[in-house]
Protein backbone atom coordinates (compact mmCIF):
# COMPACT_ATOMS: atom_id res chain seq x y z
CA UNK A 1 0.00 0.00 0.00
CA UNK A 2 1.19 3.53 -0.77
CA UNK A 3 2.60 5.59 2.06
CA UNK A 4 -0.04 7.42 4.08
CA UNK A 5 0.12 11.20 3.97
CA UNK A 6 -2.76 11.88 6.35
CA UNK A 7 -5.11 9.76 8.49
CA UNK A 8 -8.05 10.76 10.67
CA UNK A 9 -10.75 8.86 12.57
CA UNK A 10 -14.22 9.86 11.46
CA UNK A 11 -15.52 10.32 15.01
CA UNK A 12 -13.17 13.31 15.20
CA UNK A 13 -14.85 14.87 12.16
CA UNK A 14 -18.43 14.70 13.39
CA UNK A 15 -19.69 18.22 14.00
CA UNK A 16 -16.46 20.01 13.15
CA UNK A 17 -16.84 23.36 11.37
CA UNK A 18 -16.25 23.74 7.63
CA UNK A 19 -14.60 26.96 6.45
CA UNK A 20 -14.03 28.56 3.07
CA UNK A 21 -10.55 29.91 2.14
CA UNK A 22 -11.42 33.34 3.62
CA UNK A 23 -12.11 31.87 7.05
CA UNK A 24 -15.91 32.17 6.86
CA UNK A 25 -17.80 29.20 8.25
CA UNK A 26 -19.83 27.26 5.67
CA UNK A 27 -21.39 24.75 8.05
CA UNK A 28 -20.58 21.61 10.06
CA UNK A 29 -19.76 18.02 9.11
CA UNK A 30 -22.65 15.65 9.79
CA UNK A 31 -21.45 12.54 7.95
CA UNK A 32 -19.10 11.13 5.33
CA UNK A 33 -20.20 9.52 2.07
CA UNK A 34 -18.40 6.33 0.99
CA UNK A 35 -18.62 4.04 -2.02
CA UNK A 36 -17.93 0.31 -1.74
CA UNK A 37 -15.57 -1.11 -4.37
CA UNK A 38 -14.73 -4.45 -5.95
CA UNK A 39 -11.40 -6.16 -6.49
CA UNK A 40 -10.18 -6.12 -2.89
CA UNK A 41 -10.02 -2.33 -2.72
CA UNK A 42 -10.99 -0.27 0.35
CA UNK A 43 -14.14 1.88 0.28
CA UNK A 44 -13.53 5.30 -1.24
CA UNK A 45 -14.65 8.48 0.52
CA UNK A 46 -16.61 10.55 -2.00
CA UNK A 47 -17.31 13.57 0.18
CA UNK A 48 -18.84 15.06 3.30
CA UNK A 49 -22.43 15.74 4.29
CA UNK A 50 -22.32 19.32 5.57
CA UNK A 51 -25.13 21.05 7.43
CA UNK A 52 -25.11 24.71 6.41
CA UNK A 53 -26.46 27.63 8.42
CA UNK A 54 -30.02 27.15 7.13
CA UNK A 55 -29.88 23.54 8.47
CA UNK A 56 -29.96 22.23 4.92
CA UNK A 57 -27.62 19.28 4.41
CA UNK A 58 -25.48 19.48 1.27
CA UNK A 59 -22.82 17.31 -0.33
CA UNK A 60 -19.21 18.53 -0.36
CA UNK A 61 -16.96 16.42 -2.66
CA UNK A 62 -13.55 15.52 -1.24
CA UNK A 63 -12.03 17.10 -4.36
CA UNK A 64 -13.22 20.44 -2.93
CA UNK A 65 -11.58 19.80 0.46
CA UNK A 66 -8.12 21.32 0.80
CA UNK A 67 -7.46 20.62 4.47
CA UNK A 68 -8.64 18.39 7.34
CA UNK A 69 -6.79 19.53 10.43
CA UNK A 70 -7.09 20.52 14.11
CA UNK A 71 -10.84 20.30 14.37
CA UNK A 72 -11.75 22.00 11.11
CA UNK A 73 -12.26 21.35 7.41
CA UNK A 74 -11.10 23.85 4.77
CA UNK A 75 -12.74 23.95 1.33
CA UNK A 76 -11.94 25.54 -2.00
CA UNK A 77 -14.89 27.88 -1.44
CA UNK A 78 -16.94 26.36 -4.28
CA UNK A 79 -20.00 24.85 -2.55
CA UNK A 80 -23.12 23.53 -4.24
CA UNK A 81 -26.15 24.32 -2.06
CA UNK A 82 -28.41 21.63 -3.54
CA UNK A 83 -29.84 19.40 -0.80
CA UNK A 84 -27.91 16.15 -0.29
CA UNK A 85 -29.65 13.04 -1.59
CA UNK A 86 -28.02 9.69 -0.94
CA UNK A 87 -27.64 7.50 -4.04
CA UNK A 88 -28.01 3.69 -4.09
CA UNK A 89 -24.26 3.21 -4.48
CA UNK A 90 -23.41 5.40 -1.49
CA UNK A 91 -23.00 4.56 2.19
CA UNK A 92 -23.00 6.99 5.13
CA UNK A 93 -19.99 6.23 7.32
CA UNK A 94 -21.27 7.62 10.62
CA UNK A 95 -24.85 6.57 9.98
CA UNK A 96 -24.29 3.09 8.52
CA UNK A 97 -20.79 1.88 9.45
CA UNK A 98 -20.54 2.76 13.14
CA UNK A 99 -22.14 0.30 15.60
CA UNK A 100 -22.43 -2.21 12.77
CA UNK A 101 -22.02 -5.87 13.74
CA UNK A 102 -19.49 -7.55 11.44
CA UNK A 103 -17.00 -10.42 11.54
CA UNK A 104 -13.25 -10.45 11.51
CA UNK A 105 -11.68 -12.11 8.46
CA UNK A 106 -8.39 -14.02 8.50
CA UNK A 107 -5.71 -13.98 5.81
CA UNK A 108 -7.48 -16.81 3.94
CA UNK A 109 -10.81 -15.01 3.75
CA UNK A 110 -12.44 -17.09 6.47
CA UNK A 111 -14.87 -15.28 8.76
CA UNK A 112 -14.26 -15.51 12.48
CA UNK A 113 -15.28 -13.66 15.63
CA UNK A 114 -18.11 -11.14 15.59
CA UNK A 115 -17.18 -7.54 16.47
CA UNK A 116 -18.79 -4.09 16.62
CA UNK A 117 -17.39 -1.20 14.59
CA UNK A 118 -16.76 1.72 16.95
CA UNK A 119 -14.81 4.03 14.63
CA UNK A 120 -13.39 4.22 11.12
CA UNK A 121 -10.06 5.71 10.03
CA UNK A 122 -9.72 7.32 6.61
CA UNK A 123 -6.48 8.15 4.83
CA UNK A 124 -5.59 10.60 2.10
CA UNK A 125 -3.64 9.12 -0.78
CA UNK A 126 -0.22 10.67 -1.47
CA UNK A 127 -0.17 13.66 -3.84
CA UNK A 128 -3.95 13.41 -4.41
CA UNK A 129 -7.20 14.62 -2.91
CA UNK A 130 -8.63 11.10 -2.91
CA UNK A 131 -9.47 9.57 0.46
CA UNK A 132 -10.29 5.96 1.33
CA UNK A 133 -11.07 3.90 4.41
CA UNK A 134 -7.89 2.65 6.03
CA UNK A 135 -8.70 0.95 9.35
CA UNK A 136 -11.56 0.01 11.68
CA UNK A 137 -11.60 0.38 15.45
CA UNK A 138 -13.69 -2.53 16.75
CA UNK A 139 -14.83 -4.12 20.00
CA UNK A 140 -15.16 -7.85 20.51
CA UNK A 141 -18.29 -9.28 22.14
CA UNK A 142 -21.98 -9.59 21.32
CA UNK A 143 -23.53 -6.57 23.00
CA UNK A 144 -24.81 -5.74 26.49
CA UNK A 145 -22.23 -6.02 29.25
CA UNK A 146 -19.94 -8.00 27.01
CA UNK A 147 -19.93 -5.12 24.53
CA UNK A 148 -18.83 -2.71 27.24
CA UNK A 149 -16.11 -5.00 28.54
CA UNK A 150 -14.93 -6.60 25.33
CA UNK A 151 -11.42 -6.11 24.02
CA UNK A 152 -10.96 -3.23 21.58
CA UNK A 153 -8.49 -3.27 18.70
CA UNK A 154 -7.65 -1.47 15.49
CA UNK A 155 -7.60 -3.64 12.37
CA UNK A 156 -6.97 -3.14 8.67
CA UNK A 157 -10.08 -2.51 6.57
CA UNK A 158 -9.56 -5.86 4.82
CA UNK A 159 -9.74 -7.72 8.16
CA UNK A 160 -13.46 -6.94 8.49
CA UNK A 161 -16.26 -8.47 6.40
CA UNK A 162 -19.08 -6.66 4.63
CA UNK A 163 -17.31 -3.60 3.25
CA UNK A 164 -16.65 -4.62 -0.36
CA UNK A 165 -18.75 -5.71 -3.33
CA UNK A 166 -19.00 -9.00 -5.17
CA UNK A 167 -16.65 -8.88 -8.15
CA UNK A 168 -19.28 -10.46 -10.41
CA UNK A 169 -22.37 -8.57 -9.27
CA UNK A 170 -24.59 -7.12 -11.98
CA UNK A 171 -26.28 -4.23 -10.19
CA UNK A 172 -25.61 -0.58 -10.98
CA UNK A 173 -23.72 -0.44 -7.69
CA UNK A 174 -21.25 -3.06 -8.90
CA UNK A 175 -20.86 -1.49 -12.33
CA UNK A 176 -20.11 1.90 -10.79
CA UNK A 177 -17.56 0.30 -8.46
CA UNK A 178 -15.94 -1.46 -11.41
CA UNK A 179 -15.90 1.72 -13.50
CA UNK A 180 -14.14 3.53 -10.65
CA UNK A 181 -10.90 1.85 -11.74
CA UNK A 182 -11.21 3.04 -15.35
CA UNK A 183 -10.36 6.25 -17.16
CA UNK A 184 -13.37 8.39 -18.16
CA UNK A 185 -12.94 7.50 -21.84
CA UNK A 186 -13.12 3.78 -21.01
CA UNK A 187 -16.19 4.28 -18.82
CA UNK A 188 -17.77 6.23 -21.69
CA UNK A 189 -17.06 3.34 -24.06
CA UNK A 190 -18.67 0.90 -21.64
CA UNK A 191 -21.73 3.10 -21.12
CA UNK A 192 -22.16 3.57 -24.86
CA UNK A 193 -22.59 -0.19 -25.28
CA UNK A 194 -25.13 -0.61 -22.47
CA UNK A 195 -28.88 -0.55 -23.03
CA UNK A 196 -30.51 2.88 -22.54
CA UNK A 197 -32.14 1.66 -19.30
CA UNK A 198 -28.86 0.34 -17.92
CA UNK A 199 -27.02 3.46 -19.07
CA UNK A 200 -29.50 5.68 -17.20
CA UNK A 201 -29.15 3.58 -14.02
CA UNK A 202 -25.37 3.85 -14.03
CA UNK A 203 -25.41 7.57 -14.86
CA UNK A 204 -27.80 8.20 -11.97
CA UNK A 205 -25.42 6.34 -9.61
CA UNK A 206 -22.24 8.19 -10.61
CA UNK A 207 -21.27 11.26 -8.61
CA UNK A 208 -21.52 14.63 -10.39
CA UNK A 209 -17.80 15.11 -11.07
CA UNK A 210 -17.34 11.57 -12.38
CA UNK A 211 -20.44 11.78 -14.58
CA UNK A 212 -19.22 15.12 -15.94
CA UNK A 213 -15.88 13.58 -16.90
CA UNK A 214 -17.62 10.66 -18.59
CA UNK A 215 -20.13 12.81 -20.47
CA UNK A 216 -17.26 14.76 -22.01
CA UNK A 217 -16.07 11.51 -23.62
CA UNK A 218 -19.44 10.29 -24.94
CA UNK A 219 -20.98 10.82 -28.39
CA UNK A 220 -23.44 13.71 -28.56
CA UNK A 221 -26.50 11.45 -28.84
CA UNK A 222 -25.56 9.64 -25.62
CA UNK A 223 -24.88 12.94 -23.86
CA UNK A 224 -28.28 14.31 -24.78
CA UNK A 225 -30.02 11.07 -23.77
CA UNK A 226 -28.33 10.94 -20.35
CA UNK A 227 -28.71 14.60 -19.47
CA UNK A 228 -32.37 14.44 -20.52
CA UNK A 229 -33.08 11.62 -18.03
CA UNK A 230 -31.57 13.44 -15.04
CA UNK A 231 -33.61 15.68 -12.78
CA UNK A 232 -33.13 19.25 -13.98
CA UNK A 233 -31.33 20.44 -10.84
CA UNK A 234 -28.89 17.55 -11.04
CA UNK A 235 -28.41 18.08 -14.78
CA UNK A 236 -27.42 21.68 -14.03
CA UNK A 237 -24.97 20.50 -11.34
CA UNK A 238 -23.34 18.08 -13.80
CA UNK A 239 -23.07 20.82 -16.44
CA UNK A 240 -21.34 23.03 -13.88
CA UNK A 241 -18.82 20.26 -13.23
CA UNK A 242 -18.03 19.88 -16.94
CA UNK A 243 -15.43 21.97 -18.74
CA UNK A 244 -17.29 25.04 -20.04
CA UNK A 245 -16.55 24.23 -23.69
CA UNK A 246 -17.90 20.69 -23.32
CA UNK A 247 -20.97 21.96 -21.47
CA UNK A 248 -21.57 24.47 -24.25
CA UNK A 249 -21.27 21.74 -26.89
CA UNK A 250 -23.82 19.59 -25.05
CA UNK A 251 -26.28 22.44 -24.50
CA UNK A 252 -26.07 23.44 -28.14
CA UNK A 253 -27.62 20.05 -29.01
CA UNK A 254 -30.68 20.65 -26.82
CA UNK A 255 -33.92 22.41 -27.77
CA UNK A 256 -33.72 26.14 -27.04
CA UNK A 257 -36.20 26.04 -24.16
CA UNK A 258 -34.37 23.16 -22.44
CA UNK A 259 -31.03 24.89 -22.90
CA UNK A 260 -32.28 28.13 -21.36
CA UNK A 261 -33.93 26.34 -18.44
CA UNK A 262 -30.70 24.54 -17.54
CA UNK A 263 -28.62 27.70 -17.92
CA UNK A 264 -30.97 29.46 -15.49
CA UNK A 265 -30.45 26.66 -12.95
CA UNK A 266 -26.64 26.84 -13.17
CA UNK A 267 -24.55 29.11 -10.98
CA UNK A 268 -24.41 32.57 -12.61
CA UNK A 269 -20.62 32.53 -13.10
CA UNK A 270 -20.66 29.08 -14.73
CA UNK A 271 -23.65 29.97 -16.89
CA UNK A 272 -21.93 33.19 -18.02
CA UNK A 273 -18.90 31.24 -19.28
CA UNK A 274 -21.10 28.81 -21.17
CA UNK A 275 -23.26 31.56 -22.68
CA UNK A 276 -20.13 33.31 -23.91
CA UNK A 277 -18.95 30.13 -25.65
CA UNK A 278 -22.37 29.56 -27.19
CA UNK A 279 -22.14 32.99 -28.84
CA UNK A 280 -19.32 31.79 -31.14
CA UNK A 281 -19.58 29.61 -34.20
CA UNK A 282 -18.86 25.97 -33.34
CA UNK A 283 -15.89 25.35 -35.65
CA UNK A 284 -13.95 28.48 -34.69
CA UNK A 285 -11.32 29.21 -32.05
CA UNK A 286 -13.99 30.87 -29.89
CA UNK A 287 -16.31 27.89 -30.19
CA UNK A 288 -13.53 25.40 -29.47
CA UNK A 289 -11.77 27.15 -26.59
CA UNK A 290 -12.01 26.56 -22.87
CA UNK A 291 -12.50 29.62 -20.69
CA UNK A 292 -10.39 28.19 -17.84
CA UNK A 293 -6.71 28.24 -18.85
CA UNK A 294 -4.01 29.01 -16.27
CA UNK A 295 -3.83 32.81 -16.02
CA UNK A 296 -1.19 34.62 -13.94
CA UNK A 297 -0.48 38.29 -13.30
CA UNK A 298 2.92 39.75 -14.29
CA UNK A 299 4.12 39.84 -10.64
CA UNK A 300 3.58 36.08 -10.17
CA UNK A 301 6.71 33.95 -9.79
CA UNK A 302 7.85 30.72 -11.39
CA UNK A 303 6.99 29.02 -8.08
CA UNK A 304 3.42 30.36 -8.36
CA UNK A 305 3.18 29.08 -11.92
CA UNK A 306 4.45 25.60 -11.05
CA UNK A 307 1.99 25.37 -8.17
CA UNK A 308 -0.86 26.05 -10.61
CA UNK A 309 0.50 23.61 -13.19
CA UNK A 310 0.63 20.84 -10.55
CA UNK A 311 -3.13 20.93 -9.97
CA UNK A 312 -4.35 17.40 -10.66
CA UNK A 313 -7.63 18.49 -12.26
CA UNK A 314 -5.84 20.13 -15.18
CA UNK A 315 -5.52 18.32 -18.49
CA UNK A 316 -1.93 17.88 -19.77
CA UNK A 317 -2.68 20.28 -22.63
CA UNK A 318 -3.76 23.09 -20.28
CA UNK A 319 -0.89 22.39 -17.88
CA UNK A 320 1.69 22.77 -20.66
CA UNK A 321 1.74 26.57 -20.43
CA UNK A 322 0.52 29.55 -18.44
CA UNK A 323 -0.82 32.81 -19.83
CA UNK A 324 0.40 36.11 -18.39
CA UNK A 325 -2.20 38.90 -18.31
CA UNK A 326 -2.88 42.11 -16.47
CA UNK A 327 -5.73 42.21 -13.97
CA UNK A 328 -8.42 40.91 -13.96
CA UNK A 329 -6.98 37.41 -14.21
CA UNK A 330 -10.21 35.59 -15.04
CA UNK A 331 -11.31 35.40 -18.66
CA UNK A 332 -11.93 37.79 -20.30
CA UNK A 333 -8.78 39.15 -18.70
CA UNK A 334 -6.92 42.42 -18.79
CA UNK A 335 -4.28 42.90 -21.48
CA UNK A 336 -2.72 39.64 -22.65
CA UNK A 337 1.10 39.84 -22.36
CA UNK A 338 2.21 36.42 -23.57
CA UNK A 339 2.79 32.77 -22.76
CA UNK A 340 5.27 30.93 -20.56
CA UNK A 341 5.82 27.30 -21.49
CA UNK A 342 6.22 24.55 -18.92
CA UNK A 343 9.80 23.73 -19.97
CA UNK A 344 10.83 27.34 -19.44
CA UNK A 345 9.33 27.23 -15.94
CA UNK A 346 11.57 24.26 -15.15
CA UNK A 347 14.70 26.08 -16.28
CA UNK A 348 14.37 29.26 -14.21
CA UNK A 349 14.74 29.85 -10.44
CA UNK A 350 11.49 29.74 -8.40
CA UNK A 351 11.68 33.46 -7.51
CA UNK A 352 11.82 34.59 -11.17
CA UNK A 353 8.88 36.76 -12.24
CA UNK A 354 6.88 35.23 -15.08
CA UNK A 355 6.75 38.64 -16.76
CA UNK A 356 10.53 38.45 -17.30
CA UNK A 357 10.40 35.13 -19.19
CA UNK A 358 7.17 35.57 -21.14
CA UNK A 359 7.07 34.57 -24.83
CA UNK A 360 5.32 37.42 -26.63
CA UNK A 361 6.45 36.53 -30.17
CA UNK A 362 3.59 34.20 -31.08
CA UNK A 363 0.54 36.00 -32.42
CA UNK A 364 -2.59 34.80 -30.53
CA UNK A 365 -5.70 33.54 -32.29
CA UNK A 366 -8.74 35.78 -32.83
CA UNK A 367 -11.98 34.08 -31.67
CA UNK A 368 -13.34 33.85 -35.23
CA UNK A 369 -10.34 31.86 -36.52
CA UNK A 370 -11.75 28.87 -38.47
CA UNK A 371 -10.86 25.31 -37.46
CA UNK A 372 -8.44 24.62 -40.38
CA UNK A 373 -6.34 27.67 -39.42
CA UNK A 374 -6.40 26.67 -35.73
CA UNK A 375 -5.11 23.25 -36.72
CA UNK A 376 -2.35 24.74 -38.90
CA UNK A 377 -1.35 27.11 -36.09
CA UNK A 378 -0.90 24.29 -33.56
CA UNK A 379 0.99 22.14 -36.06
CA UNK A 380 3.24 24.94 -37.34
CA UNK A 381 4.37 26.04 -33.88
CA UNK A 382 4.33 22.58 -32.22
CA UNK A 383 1.79 23.76 -29.67
CA UNK A 384 -0.68 21.73 -27.62
CA UNK A 385 -2.65 24.83 -26.63
CA UNK A 386 -3.05 28.31 -28.08
CA UNK A 387 -4.35 31.60 -26.61
CA UNK A 388 -7.54 33.17 -27.97
CA UNK A 389 -7.50 36.97 -27.69
CA UNK A 390 -10.13 39.53 -28.71
CA UNK A 391 -9.67 42.87 -30.50
CA UNK A 392 -9.09 44.73 -27.22
CA UNK A 393 -6.19 42.43 -26.32
CA UNK A 394 -8.02 40.47 -23.58
CA UNK A 395 -7.47 36.73 -23.22
CA UNK A 396 -10.79 34.94 -23.80
CA UNK A 397 -9.57 31.37 -23.38
CA UNK A 398 -7.35 28.71 -24.92
CA UNK A 399 -7.82 26.12 -27.64
CA UNK A 400 -6.30 22.74 -26.78
CA UNK A 401 -5.23 20.05 -29.20
CA UNK A 402 -7.68 17.49 -27.78
CA UNK A 403 -10.64 19.76 -28.58
CA UNK A 404 -9.31 20.28 -32.10
CA UNK A 405 -8.96 16.52 -32.60
CA UNK A 406 -12.55 16.00 -31.45
CA UNK A 407 -13.69 18.07 -34.43
CA UNK A 408 -11.26 16.60 -36.95
CA UNK A 409 -11.86 12.90 -36.32
CA UNK A 410 -14.79 11.04 -37.95
CA UNK A 411 -18.11 11.26 -36.12
CA UNK A 412 -17.89 7.60 -35.11
CA UNK A 413 -14.33 7.70 -33.77
CA UNK A 414 -15.56 6.99 -30.24
CA UNK A 415 -16.72 3.58 -31.44
CA UNK A 416 -13.07 2.50 -31.55
CA UNK A 417 -12.36 0.09 -28.69
CA UNK A 418 -8.95 1.15 -27.41
CA UNK A 419 -8.64 -1.95 -25.23
CA UNK A 420 -8.04 -3.86 -28.47
CA UNK A 421 -4.58 -2.27 -28.49
CA UNK A 422 -3.76 -4.69 -25.67
CA UNK A 423 -5.39 -7.68 -27.30
CA UNK A 424 -8.28 -7.65 -24.83
CA UNK A 425 -12.00 -7.71 -25.35
CA UNK A 426 -13.57 -4.29 -24.80
CA UNK A 427 -15.37 -3.87 -21.51
CA UNK A 428 -18.58 -2.82 -23.18
CA UNK A 429 -18.76 -5.67 -25.72
CA UNK A 430 -20.41 -8.30 -23.57
CA UNK A 431 -24.06 -8.84 -22.69
CA UNK A 432 -26.23 -6.11 -21.29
Amino acid sequence: MAAVTHRVFVSHLSGVPVFDPNGDQVGRVRDLVAMLRVGGRPPRILGLVVEVISRRRIFLPMTRVTGVESGQVITTGVVNMRRFEQRPTERLVLGEFLDRRVRLVDGHGQEGEEVTVLDVAIQQLPARRDWEIDKYFVRKGRGGALRRKGETLTVEWSAVSGFSLDEHGQGAENLVATFERLRPTDVANALHHLSPKRRAEVAAALDDDRLADVLEELPEDDQVEIIGKLAEERAADVLEAMDPDDAADLLSELPEEDKERLLELMRPDDAADVRRLLSYEERTAGGLMTTEPIVLRPDATVADALARVRQQDLSPALAAQVYVCRSPDETPTGKYLGTVHFQRLLRDPPFTLVSSIVDSDLVPLPPDTPLPLVTSYLAAYNMVSAPVVDESGSLLGAVTVDDVLDHLLPDDWRETDLTDLHGEEGIGRGGR
